[in-house]
């Protein structure tokens, strides 16, 4: 037995903003000056972002200042911005919210009563709260009092498929069950003030969504893409080229320059041989969804891998509509393949702090 897709829903906050847009709120929130200034605006145009929604946006349209009331105008070159309590207040106020509308989505694919649903993994690296979303999701949802819960936090953008990993072990040693894996991120709550260029990357890309599924045994699924396998890789040497830490004034990341050339290096052979082990080739794999990391990223995957970037086409086109909603976004890929009838086998494939690959294998 193995965990099957019964069902999958996705939801982004109400409002949104133009990458264009963006640019121009960091440059007037942080007072940058005219030549940072322009090395902004062309770090955000190859971000690969065109739009990206955010819990913060109380309106669409407007004067920029206007939009939110969360980040007030620096005061000076040396002004960090929020507290982080206050940034957990936001996500505890917006993150269940958000959460419920995706997996209320999710249930409505699977044809799932709520009241049928055995047990809820949430998985969340950018606030905390307890009781935790999982709590909430039971109030807000109607699941039973009696579902069983686990949370997967802080573990980065490929936290979704250790989540569809605890909902595998589930289903594995018990027939019946009815698991619910709900990821949900407000990155944008983590915009960095100042000229930090570690930061820079992580404001020009990150944005809110949140997605689920629903998942069952592949006995009571037959036709579902069902998870056949899954692998990870922590890669030797590189614990300070991407992490995520909580700091006085919202989560930092570190992000070196030399990630993209550490993927290109070392993926290709561990993937390839993972495949080998569920007699696979790359070149069998009829899909791919990659966590749109961003266009570096997805590059040296494509590299690494020896995938035409017409293979990549899907996460590129999440990440020009909605940004990188960290664990959340490989769900809105899978949505979309599943969507489009695409072609399996597929594999998913997450990247994050450690630096570890995630990869999950559907047939």
């Amino acid at each position: 037995m193995t965990l099957s897709i019964a069902g999958l829903g996705t939801a982004v906050p109400e409002h949104s903003i133009t990458q264009e847009e963006a640019v121009e709120l960091h440059a007037t929130l942080c007072e940058i000056d005219p030549d940072r200034r322009r090395t902004l605006h062309a770090l955000y145009r190859r971000s690969g972002v065109l739009r990206r929604h955010s819990a913060l946006l109380e309106r669409s349209t407007g004067p920029l200042l206007e939009r939110q009331a969360f980040f007030p105008p620096a005061r000076d070159d040396r002004d960090p911005g929020p507290s982080t309590s206050a940034h957990m207040e936001q996500y505890e106020v917006h993150a269940p919210a958000l959460a419920a509308r995706a997996s209320s989505a999710a249930l409505r694919a699977a044809g799932t009563r709520p009241d049928e649903v055995t047990h809820v993994v949430t998985v969340s690296c950018t606030g905390f709260m307890a009781p935790g979303v999982d709590a909430r999701l039971i109030d807000a949802l109607g699941l039973p009092a009696t579902a069983q819960r686990t949370h997967v936090g802080f573990m980065g953008c490929y936290g979704a498929l250790n989540g569809l990993r605890v909902a595998d072990s589930v289903v594995h040693t018990d027939s019946e069950a009815t698991v619910l894996v709900c990821s949900v991120e407000l990155s944008t709550l983590h915009f960095a003030y100042g000229w930090n260029p570690e930061m820079m990357v992580p404001n020009a890309l990150f944005a809110d969504g949140a997605a689920a599924l629903v998942g069952r045994t592949s006995a009571r699924n037959p036709t579902a893409w069902r998870l056949a396998s899954s692998a990870t890789l922590l890669m030797a040497d590189t614990a300070g080229d991407m992490s995520w830490r909580i700091g006085n004034h919202g989560f930092r990341m570190t992000l070196s320059a030399r990630v993209p050339s550490l993927i290109e290096a070392r993926l290709g052979e561990w993937l390839r041989a993972w495949l080998c082990d569920n007699q696979l080739s790359v070149a069998e794999i009829g899909s791919w969804a990659i966590h749109p990391g961003g266009p570096r990223i997805l590059g040296a995957v494509e590299r690494a891998l020896g995938l035409d970037p017409t293979r990549t086409r899907v996460s590129r086109e999440v990440l020009a509509g909605f940004g990188n909603m960290s664990s959340a976004t490989v769900f809105f890929t899978l949505d979309r393949l599943r969507a489009e009838g695409a072609p399996g086998p597929c594999v998913a494939l997450a990247l994050g702090p450690g630096l570890v690959a995630e990869a999950a294998l559907f047939a």
